[in-house]
């Protein structure tokens, strides 16, 4: 057996990941992350190790037009060489409105939720890697995020997404926003990019290219190709010192969200029943649990808080959640402090209330 294959299994029983009788939907691109996850579940599959039921699932961004469909015939063959079922998706992203990236990613997980959830799977699995832990830490870095963003992916978590886009996810603006299968990423803690294309080559398979990894417009790529590379000369084990950091901080994270669980509540029936119903969803967030706390336990309440409200955190920045602490110490009340996307919080009787939009006086 080999070394990368042997760490896949004992990664496997870290994450306490089910050996037999589940079904496992394995997200594909054609790069060299997932063919070689794909083609380690295979060995480990044929060496009776893993007993479950794996289908692969290639998206199909149609953004490099006959590239894309390439990829998507180079996975339809490996599939079918190794005797995986197969489930194909397509979808046109729109290129004109919002972040190319974000678009792309948004559709990707709704097709694998969708893929999942339809072979009622246990878990969906993606080939995301130490590189990737380290590219998202410096991503959230740069952006100003908090303990939540700067802990980076986790290795095991519910599968989530957000729709967008009403013209992709039909009647609802948010469809399925939490998801009980499982979001698994078993190449997260060990294995590096240079890991997987030696995997690959072993194993005399050609994996696809993606000319956009390429393309120094995008932010990431621009971490990968420029930034990444300038802190090697630094440190040249970069990527692993980051990508352990990321750890540390997530677990900072979790042991705050745990104390902090207590401070959020649902307001009570009695204060909605005097207000419109169309206020009737609003959260809230009692302003005596925020002020006799430290900083950093403050901003994760507030950005867990908001997180709840909103679906995600996409969009906020440090000095939104700073907008609010200031706020939070002013003797006004009734004021607001206003969101991307027209959502708004709203200080009144000693609470902090969230709401979709703005209410017109």
């Amino acid at each position: 057996m080999q070394n990368f294959v042997r760490n896949l299994i004992t990664e496997w029983r870290k994450l306490n990941l089910p050996f037999d009788d589940e079904t496992f939907t394995v997200a594909v691109s054609g790069g060299a992350d997932s063919v070689s996850l794909l083609l380690a579940l295979q060995e480990l599959r044929e060496r009776k190790k893993l007993n479950s039921r794996f289908v692969v699932a290639h998206f199909n961004h149609n953004l490099r037009g006959d590239e894309s469909d390439q990829d998507e015939q180079f996975v339809k063959s490996l599939a079918g060489r190794f005797g995986f079922e197969l489930v194909l998706g397509k979808s046109e992203i729109s290129i004109q409105k919002g972040n190319l990236e974000q678009n792309a990613r948004e559709s990707r997980y709704e097709f694998l939720t969708a893929t999942a959830e339809n072979l009622d799977a246990y878990a969906v699995l993606t080939a995301h890697t130490l590189n990737d832990q380290a590219e998202t830490f410096l991503f959230n870095l740069l952006r100003g995020s908090g303990l939540d963003g700067l802990g980076g992916m986790k290795p095991v978590s519910s599968l989530e997404w957000r729709a967008e886009s009403k013209e992709r996810a039909g009647k609802s603006e948010i469809r399925n926003p939490k998801s009980e299968v499982q979001l698994v990423r078993p190449l997260l803690n060990w294995a590096k990019r240079e890991d997987t294309e030696n995997f690959c080559q072993l194993n005399e398979i050609e994996f696809r290219y993606d000319a956009m990894n390429e393309d120094l417009k995008f932010n990431r790529v621009r971490i990968r190709k420029v930034l990444l590379p300038l802190l090697k000369d630094f440190n040249p084990k970069i990527v692993e010192t980051l990508a352990k950091t990321a750890k540390l901080l997530r677990e900072d994270a979790e042991q705050l969200a745990t104390v902090n669980g207590r401070t959020a509540e649902k307001e009570p029936e009695s204060d909605k029943d005097q207000r419109p119903k169309s206020e009737n969803k609003v959260e809230i967030l009692l302003l005596k649990d925020l002020k006799d706390v430290f900083p950093s336990m403050r901003r994760t309440i507030l950005r867990g808080w908001l997180k709840d409200n909103r679906g995600n955190l996409r969009g906020l920045e440090l000095k939104h959640i700073e907008a609010i602490e200031r706020w939070l110490f002013s003797r006004k009340s009734g004021r607001t402090v206003e969101l991307p996307g027209g959502e708004i919080v709203l200080k009144k009787d000693g609470k902090l209330h969230f709401q979709k939009t703005k209410v017109e006086k």
